[in-house]
């Protein structure tokens, strides 16, 4: 693992990418099996595909999401509540992976 820099973080995609997708992957694994798996499947490639992580300071991540995220979810299988249940702990686990992984938190 690459130490963390915050600096080096603006440009995550050259300096990051790796402990970046790890960190996605990572989250996509961790709810596989406790929620539908046609819709955590299809947020991730709709919606988190075009998402950006950015580092809030203090050792806190914060998932971007792209701004036509309410019409990308409108597209997902489920009602509006469904797909919320969903993504809220997707990008709950990234950032706490990414916290995990810098070694902001044990």
């Amino acid at each position: 693992m690459a130490e963390f820099d915050p600096e080096k973080f603006e440009e995550k995609y050259v300096n990051y990418f790796e402990e970046l997708e790890t960190a996605y992957s990572n989250a996509y694994q961790s709810l596989h099996g406790q929620c539908d798996s046609e819709i955590l499947q299809r947020i991730d490639r709709q919606i988190l595909s075009e998402s950006e992580p950015v580092y809030e300071g203090d050792g806190d991540f914060r998932v971007v999401l792209p701004e036509d995220t309410a019409e990308r979810a409108a597209s997902l299988p489920g009602d509006e509540e469904t797909v919320k249940s969903v993504l809220k702990p997707f990008t709950d686990a990234i950032e706490q992976e990414l916290q995990q992984m810098f070694e902001f938190e044990e």
